[in-house]
């Protein structure tokens, strides 16, 4: 490994920390989006070397100032976390690069360094939780993302993104609080807050109970950050009025990265060493999982709005990933990291092209939307794409997590079969409300104007946009068919997580 290859964990999270302030320097128009652009695309590159040399076997631990674990801050990469990685930066780069008309069209001129300097702010928080190998910093990267995050959703001009995000800041903040009061009672009991360090520490605890109240604290603060059933109020709202291309950043990666510590801390931390919590963990969660599937799915196919009806949609989709890992088998958890990997996939490329569709039409009910899949036939093809993945047919990337779903459910037995059951009615759900936008958009009489430019005849989004909006939905259909590396990473990383449990 070289001097430079070993300080990657770090430079991920400096690369977009230290050049946010940058670019709220950045004061002529589009200087600020290039240098938010080029930040996003190196911290790519990063995630990208990182994952490479984890493939090849490289392990990246990282001490800061020199100082080791447990008295040090350390970072840790490993295949879950470039798995992780490699979302949040590349859905990041997706987003800019797609989204820069747009947000000239959401945010005033003058405004937008500030914008994006928040928007890197997200990028390196997110990036810091996943490398952080410490439960307090992990606290702290998620407070950064989380501040960060409001600003970017409330940074558009519709000012139903104001009520939106209070509940959005509310709800995380409890979130944030419960985990901390977790943190807090497990280092009271144990005097360390490296994971690993605490998972070594925990079984020499003589009075346990502290301990699972601290597992109780944690798992419901992070169920409120991912937006786990019925946990999930914040979310629909929050994607629904939030700039475009930021609704296409988060809804592939931000509740990801809470999924991503919630299932760290309890396949790595609690099951491990307390007795039977693996029962608790499978009984608290598959059945607010079936739920999510259910009601989440049913509420999407009511929805009038497209982006709403997506954020609920993703409630649906977490359940998936959810039940995945209450399953605690191997197959199961490779499968709910897997269903993390393709549904941001899916969902990245569904709001890219809602993006696009927002750039000719004003409104995004459905009733607004007549005949615009004939007047942008590219943009909306793209969207059939992802929701073709959404629903997990044959050839795209979600059809891979869900067959690794059923097949981790065939071998529960009776209950397996109940859960198979709401897969397929869950998938046929997303039929019934991808469906809808499709009727609306190719076969619906088309509209008469368009709200956004008062033109009489709507063509296809800007070509730069819709470019980086077909490349997502090319990748759904390549890592459909060529599913190697996000494979590799999931049923890796969860071999990982479940090697510790009884």
């Amino acid at each position: 490994m070289t001097s430079l290859e070993f300080h990657l964990p770090a430079l991920q999270v400096a690369v977009p920390l230290l050049l946010a302030p940058v670019v709220v320097l950045l004061r002529p128009r589009g200087l600020a989006w290039a240098a938010a652009t080029v930040t996003s695309l190196m911290a790519f590159a990063i995630a990208v070397a990182m994952t490479q040399g984890i493939l090849d076997g490289e392990v990246y631990r990282y001490a800061m100032g020199g100082w080791e674990a447990p008295y040090g801050i350390g970072l840790r990469v490993d295949r879950f976390s470039a798995l992780v990685l490699l979302l949040v930066t590349g859905a990041s780069s997706l987003g800019l690069l797609a989204g820069k008309q747009s947000i000239d069209r959401s945010i005033e001129t003058q405004r937008q360094p500030l914008f994006y300097a928040a928007w890197l702010l997200v990028v390196a928080g997110l990036a810091g939780i996943l490398v952080s190998a410490d439960a307090f910093n992990i606290f702290v990267f998620m407070e950064i993302s989380s501040l960060a995050s409001y600003v970017v959703v409330a940074g558009g001009t519709d000012r139903r993104a104001l009520p939106a995000v209070f509940k959005y800041l509310i709800m995380g903040t409890i979130g944030a609080t419960f985990y901390l009061i977790g943190v807090g009672l497990i280092y009271m009991m144990t005097g360390t807050l490296n994971l690993a360090d605490m998972a070594m520490r925990i079984h020499e605890v003589s009075e346990q109970r502290p301990i699972l109240v601290a597992a109780g604290f944690i798992t419901v603060g992070l169920a409120l950050k991912a937006a786990v059933f019925p946990l999930h109020v914040w979310l629909p709202n929050a994607y629904t009025y939030a700039p475009h291309a930021v609704s296409a950043f988060l809804a592939a990666c931000a509740t990801k990265v809470s999924l991503y510590v919630l299932l760290r801390f309890d396949f790595v931390v609690f099951q491990p060493n307390l007795l039977g919590h693996d029962f608790q963990f499978a009984a608290f969660l598959m059945p607010l999982a079936v739920l999510a599937i259910l009601v989440g799915s049913t509420v999407a196919m009511f929805e009038s709005n497209i982006k709403r009806l997506l954020g609920y949609s993703s409630v649906a989709q977490i359940g998936y990933i959810m039940l995945g890992a209450s399953l605690v088998s191997l197959t199961g958890l490779s499968a709910s990291l897997l269903h993390i990997f393709n549904h941001a996939l899916a969902k990245g490329t569904l709001f890219l092209a809602v993006m696009a569709l927002a750039m000719r039409f004003g409104q995004l009910d459905l009733a607004s939307l007549g005949g615009a899949a004939r007047r942008m036939p590219w943009t909306m093809s793209a969207f059939v794409v992802g929701a073709l993945s959404l629903i997990g047919v044959p050839g795209t990337a979600g059809f891979i997590s869900k067959w690794y779903l059923v097949t981790a459910a065939f071998a529960e037995g009776p209950l397996g079969y109940f859960l198979i059951a709401v897969i397929v009615v869950g998938s046929l759900m997303a039929v019934v409300y991808s469906w809808r936008i499709v009727e609306a958009t190719w076969f619906a009489p088309e509209v008469q104007a368009n709200p956004v430019t008062a033109e009489t005849t709507i063509g296809e989004a800007p070509m730069a946009m819709l470019a980086v909006v077909w490349l997502a939905a090319l990748t759904n259909i390549y890592f459909g068919l060529f599913t190697a590396l996000p494979r590799a990473l999931a049923e890796g990383a969860a071999g990982a997580l479940i090697a510790g449990v009884p």
